[in-house]
């Protein structure tokens, strides 16, 4: 109803006297008293949220809005010192001769770097449920990452917690883990067709993941095939580097994230897990998972 009309009638259909039109004046106060309420109810607003954020910093010095959570920092693991194989003179039948000492057993492989302490991968798997050949892969990769790039900051926790949830440590469906790495069967992901997953064609003509149409990420730590011909590395010295072997597959899981930069800092931690798989979530999931075990091993 607009202030303008002559009268109007009451509740009884009476007509009733006229509203008086307003003045300019009136029209001025009006507003400024409108004006009035509504800077009142902002600051009313604004004082509280200031008292809850005070009292909430009070009780939580991280405040509401907390930093996400990262990965652990913990200490690297005890190596044992491992004997460089030589050669030693012995006397036949009088003669000096080159006697080698005993060589690995046959099938077996010897990790080119000096190998975790058994007695700590033992107590280690027994704290956190990491299987031990699993564990010890995540370890020489946190000795061999701590040689070469020691700035990273990496270690072997943030590496066992993305094992953990990319295969269960190799252990995904029906497979297991053997005494060499090896997962058996296979673990071969879902085809990266562009439903509900990446689109990626396939780039390794099926020899990593057996399809020739599409990539499929594989192994213990599902290495998109791409992925791998960069970062492939051959940790257990056999020769190859296959993604299907948790030794190898751990190490080249390391070097990916340290190329990243820095892991030292809650961002950098963040941002490497992120590089992995670009999913804040999956971030949180890997920090949550390396922040158990970290515990359970101190």
């Amino acid at each position: 109803m607009s202030w303008d009309d002559d009268s109007y009638a009451d509740e009884y259909g009476e007509r009733r006297p006229a509203r008086a039109r307003a003045t300019g004046w009136q029209v001025a106060r009006r507003a400024a008293g409108y004006a009035g309420i509504v800077a009142g109810v902002v600051a009313l607003v604004v004082g509280t949220v200031v008292a809850v954020n005070v009292v909430g910093l009070a009780a939580n010095p991280g405040g509401f809005a907390a930093p996400p959570v990262k990965g652990p920092s913990v200490a690297l693991p005890p190596v044992t010192t491992q004997p460089e194989k030589r050669e030693q003179d012995a006397q036949v039948d009088g003669q000096t001769e080159a006697i080698e000492e005993p060589t690995a057993l046959s099938g077996s492989e010897v990790s080119p770097m000096p190998p975790v302490d058994p007695d700590w991968t033992v107590r280690i798997a027994a704290a956190t449920g990491i299987p031990e050949r699993a564990l010890s892969a995540y370890a020489n990769s946190h000795v061999a990452i701590a040689e070469d790039e020691p700035e990273c900051g990496l270690d072997w926790a943030t590496i066992a917690a993305i094992g953990a949830i990319e295969s269960g440590h190799g252990s995904y469906g029906d497979s297991v883990l053997d005494g060499n790495g090896y997962v058996h069967p296979a673990i071969i992901g879902r085809a990266l067709d562009g439903d509900g997953v990446a689109s990626i064609e396939d780039t390794d003509e099926g020899v990593l993941d057996g399809d020739v149409t599409w990539d499929r990420a594989v192994g213990p730590m599902q290495f998109i095939p791409s992925t791998w011909d960069r970062w492939a590395s051959d940790a257990n010295g056999d020769g190859v580097a296959d993604p299907h072997q948790i030794d190898d597959a751990a190490l080249a899981t390391a070097r990916y994230l340290c190329a990243s930069g820095s892991m030292t800092s809650p961002e950098g931690w963040r941002a490497a897990v992120f590089s992995y798989n670009h999913d804040n979530d999956y971030v949180d999931k890997v920090a949550k998972v390396a922040n158990e075990f970290a515990a359970s091993a101190e």
